[in-house]
């Protein structure tokens, strides 16, 4: 859906091409005539919502500076300084229209979420017959049928059939599962090439992926308003203001004074005083950091994240598609002993077998096979047996690849008597062992069978990012805490892959809502979590986060919509570069407010002690604008993108 279907965004662009085709007319010397009408529109345009919005604070006893902002832009037009108006009236209208498309996109993702579960499903009756039903209709103890390639339609357990699920949406993990009788299957996961029989657990409200919805909905409502620093004291100073502006107009009125003079007077001090320079004291800096994280391939969302990433006191990472690549690779090939094959052909038969399959792993083998330069001989009679593996005739021989359980149990070449059967318990001890230890490392092992006889073992994982280990060592340096991992995979798993980026501390076999469970933990004890993942199952954690970020290249549309900000390139190095930048803009903001404040000072205590020319108040209003536009825009060079990547590495 385009961002103009949105009013917010109407109204602001209207303001914003407005006020670019007037600004231009009144700096080349056009008549007022030419250019006062469009300015006069870019107040009503840009300026009836906040000003509207303002006013509903307003009746709720509160004033805040969408209603401050209108005021001194109106008070700024009503002394001649239209351009002034204006300009705020377009910073804020932009602002507001940038927070209602987040706001409608991230809506977007969480209902599209919800398309993960089939709308309908095949309900097997008690007497066999099958019925097409919604998928909100089941209940509890229904029996539903899984063809291949569908989506599982509920929560269940599967009491019949063999197949390969697809649950990374649900538990991160980066290779389909095998499911066999009494196993749990989860909605929204998709079916491989086996037919499932599954009975109802959970009601279609309670599964998980409905769960997930609710986690991302109520972490959105729930998560506290952010605001930038400014904001903060936006109430005392917008109450101060405008009761020091009325006072200065009033108090010389009763006592005496003239009408035009005392208004000229007070609008002066509304003038000086107004938080432009403080508004473009924040403003620039984080705008310009935020573009020259943009040009680097990170989407920073708001200021408001901008400036909440330099708060970060605690790192933690998904797994599956963030520390790692999310692509099942070959690892590792063990030529069994007794064999008459070596590495090469091993992996040129099965590779060949293989090669028919869909399979992730038997993809991840013909993968590394090609890469060899091997060539992959024809594949007669194939067969594929739903989480057990593939059979196929390759050059007269008899090559099965698959799963250790069913291929090692069917081993045709093991015999019963004399120094064979000896022969044969050591290799079968072997090879436990061999598997246990690809296990132990994390790698799914594959048994590759050739006529009958176990030949070797292919091991596959997901192979873990370049940058991980050097982004991992970058943010302990940064912020003083060793990053943290949270996934859904298996221990075994999780831990190997955390001992290779130098990570200590794992937190593995996690469903959504304990991710979120951990980031609240950590939250409630005063942590800023960053939190980075990609998958739907991160979305629920990225909404409770302090900050966000998500994996652009792989990352699921509600995780990218649910995130605070986005790594366009995948480039994991760019997540501390991202907090270093941030700290080095709230420096400059801090610095913009020291150097606007003093000079707002000055100006009304110069307005209050004396007479200030509403020329030099001007000049002197403008004047701090631009200084501290300019010592913001510093932020968009190059080499301070370089600075912040190189930030936490050891000189």
């Amino acid at each position: 859906m385009s961002p103009f279907t949105l009013p917010e965004v109407r109204w602001a662009s209207a303001a914003l091409v407005l006020f670019l085709v007037a600004l231009p007319l009144q700096l080349t010397g056009a008549p007022a005539w030419a250019w006062a009408p469009l300015y006069a529109v870019v107040y009503v345009t840009g300026g009836w919502e906040p000003g509207w919005a303002g006013l509903g604070a307003l009746r709720e006893k509160t004033l805040d500076v969408d209603l401050l902002m209108v005021v001194a832009a109106l008070g700024a037009a009503a002394v001649g300084q239209v351009l002034d108006g204006a300009l705020l009236i377009v910073i804020f209208a932009t602002s507001g229209a940038l927070e209602a498309v987040a706001t409608h996109r991230t809506e977007q993702a969480v209902r599209g979420l919800l398309d993960l579960a089939p709308e309908r499903a095949t309900r097997i009756a008690a007497d066999g017959s099958e019925d097409v039903v919604d998928a909100v209709a089941l209940r509890v103890g229904d029996t539903i049928l899984v063809r291949p390639g569908e989506r599982v339609a509920a929560d269940g357990q599967v009491v019949r059939g063999a197949s390969d699920v697809d649950q990374a949406t649900i538990t991160g993990e980066p290779l389909p599962v095998a499911k066999n009788a009494g196993d749990e299957v989860f909605a929204g996961t998709l079916n491989g090439v086996g037919a499932l029989t599954v009975r109802v657990d959970r009601a279609s409200a309670d599964t998980v992926v409905a769960r997930i919805v609710a986690m991302v909905e109520e972490a959105s409502a729930t998560k506290a308003r952010t605001q930038l620093f400014i904001e903060k004291v936006e109430q005392r100073y917008s109450i101060g203001m405008v009761a020091a502006t009325l006072l200065l107009f009033a108090v010389p009125l009763l006592a005496g004074a003239a009408f035009q003079p005392s208004l000229l007077r007070a609008m002066t001090f509304m003038i000086v005083a107004s938080p432009c320079a403080v508004v473009l004291a924040t403003m620039p800096p984080l705008l310009a950091s935020m573009a020259n994280a943009g040009r680097h391939g990170v989407l920073v969302k708001s200021a408001v994240v901008m400036e909440h990433l330099g708060t970060t006191t605690r790192v933690a990472f998904d797994k599956t598609g963030t520390l790692t690549e999310g692509r099942p690779r070959l690892a590792e090939i063990t030529v069994l002993p007794g064999g008459e094959f070596d590495e090469k052909q091993i992996l040129a038969l099965a590779a060949a077998a293989e090669n028919l399959s869909e399979h992730p792993l038997a993809r991840a083998v013909v993968t590394a096979a090609k890469d060899a330069g091997l060539e992959l001989a024809h594949a007669e009679d194939f067969v594929a047996r739903p989480g057990r593996g593939v059979s196929a005739l390759i050059d007269g021989r008899r090559v099965e690849v698959g799963s250790p359980a069913y291929l090692l149990a069917e081993d045709t070449g093991a015999v019963s008597t004399g120094a064979a059967t000896k022969n044969a318990i050591t290799k079968n001890a072997i090879t436990e062992n061999a598997i246990a230890a690809m296990q132990e490392s994390g790698q799914t092992a594959t048994v590759v069978r050739i006529d009958g006889t176990p030949a070797g073992l292919l091991g596959i994982a997901d192979r873990v990012r370049p940058a991980a280990a050097r982004t991992v060592a970058r943010i302990e340096a940064l912020i003083g805490t060793a990053p943290i991992v949270l996934t859904g995979d298996n221990a075994a798993a999780a831990r190997r892959l955390a001992a290779e980026v130098g990570i200590t501390d794992v937190r593995a076999g996690l469903l959504p809502e304990d991710k979120v469970s951990a980031v609240r933990e950590w939250e409630a004890a005063g942590e800023r979590v960053l939190l980075v993942g990609d998958g739907v199952n991160d979305a629920p954690a990225l909404a409770a986060a302090h900050t966000g970020v998500a994996m652009g290249r792989a990352g699921s549309d509600l995780a990218l919509d649910t995130a605070d900000a986005v790594v366009m390139r995948d480039d994991l190095a760019t997540v501390p570069a991202a907090i270093a930048l941030s700290r080095a803009a709230r420096r400059v903001v801090v610095a913009n407010l020291v150097i606007a404040g003093a000079i707002i000072a000055g100006l009304v205590t110069w307005d209050l002690a004396g007479t200030l020319p509403l020329p030099l108040g001007v000049l002197g209003h403008e004047g701090s604008t631009v200084i501290v536009g300019l010592n913001g825009l510093r932020l968009l060079r190059k080499s301070v993108w370089d600075k912040a990547l190189n930030a936490g590495t050891a000189a």
